[in-house]
């Protein structure tokens, strides 16, 4: 890094929150994030409180020729929120938000994770799709597209977004939404952070409050009868219900299929149609309940703790055919830690009825998702996990549509340039060059899913 320490003083005083560095206290822990496996260390922390803030130290980052990243919640698997030797803006100290209950919509700050968003909501009863993990970033994932609990009823979380507050590369602010700046909305909603930095997003609200939702869990000896019973059944299913299976291993060391379904619709019509689910073969548990919607939110939350290693592999799938359930299940016998989890997630619904070109967001005609989330506690350990990783996602690869949710992207040297485009797709790849061409032509927003110009 080249500049200065009166330099890096001044920079200090333009800013209302602190500016870090390797020795000032707090340094360490706001360099780490949720993936232990992601150990960098920037020249520069800069924990942002303003706009003004955020606009200032994107100058610097130019000025000085410094590789910029961008931390909002820091749950991304990549790694991409955390530079070496560059400047880290933290959005984590801008968490405000503003809910009107009688417009449905709510504005909330960057550095707002899901679980802060749906505080603030669910006191009105309103929620939109947030993601399935409480602690996940709420614009990371929205400019990503948005996975859900609610996204069969109501849409992926890009769905719901009104607008969006972006400081561009030239430290300009925009607002882009359906009425302005509308070729950038587009891009927003699925291209990720290739634009700018997000300050604030808006959101369409749905009445939401309790929720029908939990799972059964099944034996692994009953996994591929109870994955083929759930093909069938999601055939059916209606839009306030959004199913997941999950292969895991218990607290008591059995491995175990978990069929979990989260019902957003009239609870007199819950147990009718999860009926089926919940009778079906012999489950070791059904925790299948009435409860608060942010309480189902943290379902999964205490399975993906920080601080342990972590390596991803993803795709859609064609279908999720007889061949396939085999595969994950013979995978699922020799898994080398108990904190990894094979996720089969169902899409539909609303998801596919958006027109494929409403949003850069892409591959919404899939079914379901293979998400492979490897974990586990020493690094020492990294290559065999790794290796478990690669050789079960190579064995789903006849079954996949080739597509991926650019969210579940690992780093591009592992993932490669190839995955990055198929994560957008074509033609949507193309449109998104030209707009990070238009927008951010040097690439100051490197540290992402990156579209080069």
């Amino acid at each position: 890094m080249t500049a200065s320490a009166s330099v890096i003083q001044r920079f200090r005083s333009d800013l209302s929150g602190p500016v870090l560095r390797p020795l000032d206290e707090g340094y360490e822990t706001a360099r780490r994030i949720w993936n232990a496996m992601v150990d960098r260390r920037p020249a520069l922390i800069a924990r942002c409180r303003t706009v003004s803030d955020v606009v200032n130290s994107v100058h610097f980052s130019r000025d000085h020729s410094l590789p910029l990243s961008v931390r909002g919640g820091g749950h991304n698997v990549a790694g991409n929120a955390v530079c070496d030797d560059g400047l880290m803006i933290d959005l984590s100290l801008m968490r405000g938000i503003q809910v009107s209950a009688e417009r449905r919509t709510a504005v909330a700050e960057a550095g707002c994770t899901w679980r802060d968003f749906d505080r603030a909501t669910q006191p009105f009863g309103l929620a939109t799709t947030g993601g399935v993990i409480p602690a996940t970033g709420i614009a990371g994932l929205t400019l990503g597209g948005g996975l859900g609990w609610l996204m069969r009823k109501h849409g992926l979380s890009c769905d719901n977004l009104v607008s969006v507050d972006l400081v561009l590369a030239d430290g300009r602010l925009v607002t882009a939404s359906s009425a302005e700046n509308t070729e950038l909305f587009w891009g927003l909603r699925g291209g990720g952070g290739n634009f700018g930095i997000a300050t604030a997003l808006q959101y369409r609200l749905h009445p939401i409050d309790a929720v029908f939702a939990g799972m059964v869990i099944h034996p692994l000896e009953q996994a591929s009868k109870a994955l083929k019973f759930l093909r069938e059944f999601a055939q059916s299913t209606p839009d306030e219900l959004t199913l997941m299976s999950v292969f895991l291993t218990a607290p008591d060391g059995n491995k175990a299929l978990a069929l979990i379904g989260c019902f957003c619709g009239r609870s007199s019509d819950a147990e009718k149609v999860l009926a089926p689910l919940r009778q079906f073969g012999t489950p070791a548990a059904d925790t299948f309940a009435t409860t608060p919607y942010v309480d189902f939110q943290a379902l999964l939350e205490r399975g993906f703790p920080p601080g342990l290693q972590n390596y991803w592999k993803s795709n859609f799938l064609h279908d999720l055919n007889d061949d396939l359930i085999e595969v994950f299940v013979k995978a699922f016998r020799s898994v080398p830690s108990p904190t990894t989890a094979i996720a089969i997630e169902q899409l539909g619904g609303a998801v596919v009825r958006v027109p494929e070109d409403a949003t850069a967001f892409n591959h919404r005609k899939s079914l379901f998702n293979a998400l492979i989330v490897s974990s586990w506690p020493d690094p020492v350990e990294n290559e065999k996990h790794i290796c478990w990783t690669r050789q079960l996602w190579a064995a789903i690869q006849p079954h996949s549509s080739g597509n991926v949710y650019v969210n579940y992207l690992g780093q591009e040297d592992d993932e490669g340039v190839d995955r990055v485009r198929a994560a957008y797709g074509e033609p949507k790849y193309e449109r998104l060059l030209a707009l990070k061409q238009e927008y951010d032509p040097q690439n100051t927003f490197v540290m992402n899913q990156n579209i080069k110009p």
